[in-house]
């Protein structure tokens, strides 16, 4: 904090910078013999001024402080072109390095060129063109703002490194967390909600009146099922990225399409309000079956169905493939996945060949008030 306190903002040290080279100038001019006249003086406080926005334009600053050292060559004034060798130094730290070669040479060449265009000899000219602005100054100047430019971009990157760090191990405390909450909370949860439903069924079967308590019980279990699936499923989600889910099917059937699957998408029945979670089951189970019927069914088509109803939403791929009906159907890590997310929800999954062959993958996911 007590660094913060200090910070001083860079519009104000580029103001300074340009303030305190532009009076440096002026004075050197002033104590020079003979002092540099009006226009050598207004030469000298301009280059020095436009110090002040290098940060923003560092070509254009660049090119007026080279005009400016080569102006005060052409009034006489022997005052070395600090302001340039800083426009220099700045160029290089922004990573304007063609813009700062150029601008060097072209200034290197254009104050013994002016020397001797005043009507002095060779010798003097290049005396003078050195004291102005000698090459080790320019390269001392450009060196130090490319390493700087370096050392800042390393430390950029080491700053992005530790954010991923941070970022995996968060994600990797998420499903921790998950996790436990799976392995802690859902079977306790489960065998809750299972008891008060029997409890409930057999007072009903035997014509008896269902107390109130076990009503709100049964409830209870219900909501804090549906709460704790939502909950560890927004811990599983990576919040990096755009959740996808039902509105997003069509996209999977037309990428189907470009790899040479006969695939058709059809949406049945009414669209109510269907929960977040199940949205994005639907989209991972399509995503899923497509995946199957591309990379191991040999089929020419595929047939995706949706079909929204009140209380429940059914999605079911068909396809054409290689699967024989009395086939008995491997459970890989993708089907295994469809049944986490689905029995998840309180739904129910079935995929195994079809009668006409092929394979059908169907889920049946509760949108309303049953888990």
């Amino acid at each position: 904090m007590g660094s913060r306190r200090f910070d001083v903002p860079a519009p104000v040290r580029d103001a300074a910078v340009a303030v305190g080279v532009a009076g440096a100038q002026v004075a050197a001019g002033l104590s020079g013999e003979p002092p540099a006249g009006a226009l050598g003086l207004a030469l000298l406080a301009g280059g020095g001024l436009a110090l002040g926005v290098a940060r923003r334009a560092q070509v254009l600053v660049l090119a007026v402080t080279g005009l400016c050292a080569v102006g005060v060559q052409v009034a006489g004034v022997d005052v070395p072109a600090v302001a340039f060798l800083v426009a220099v130094y700045a160029a290089m730290r922004a990573g304007r390095r063609a813009a700062t070669v150029i601008a060097s040479v072209a200034v290197l060449a254009a104050l013994p060129v002016v020397a001797l265009l005043s009507g002095q000899d060779a010798g003097t000219a290049f005396e003078q063109a050195r004291d102005v602005l000698e090459l080790a100054w320019l390269v001392a100047a450009a060196a130090a703002g490319e390493a700087l430019r370096q050392a800042e971009r390393r430390a950029d990157e080491a700053e992005r490194t530790r954010e991923e760090v941070a970022r995996r191990r968060a994600d990797a405390e998420r499903l921790h967390i998950a996790r436990e909450l799976h392995d802690s909370l859902t079977h306790q949860i489960a065998i809750i909600k299972v008891q008060s439903e029997v409890a409930v069924h057999v007072a009903r079967r035997r014509g008896e009146q269902v107390p109130e308590a076990l009503l709100a019980i049964q409830a209870a279990g219900r909501e804090a099922t549906r709460e704790l699936r939502a909950t560890l499923t927004a811990l599983r989600e990576d919040d990096t990225t755009v959740p996808r889910g039902l509105d997003d099917v069509h996209e999977l059937v037309r990428d189907a399409r470009s790899i040479g699957l006969d695939a058709t998408l059809t949406m049945a029945g009414e669209r109510p309000d269907v929960p977040a979670a199940v949205s994005r089951t639907v989209y991972r189970i399509v995503q899923e079956a497509l995946t199957n019927v591309a990379r191991h069914a040999e089929a020419r088509t595929a047939a995706v169905t949706i079909d929204c109803r009140r209380d429940v939403l059914t999605v079911q791929v068909d396809d054409d493939g290689r699967a024989a009906p009395d086939t008995v159907p491997v459970l890989g890590v993708g089907l295994l996945g469809m049944q986490e997310r689905v029995a998840a929800l309180g739904g129910l999954l079935r995929a195994r060949p079809r009668d006409e062959g092929g394979f059908t993958v169907r889920a049946e996911l509760p949108v309303g008030g049953t888990p």
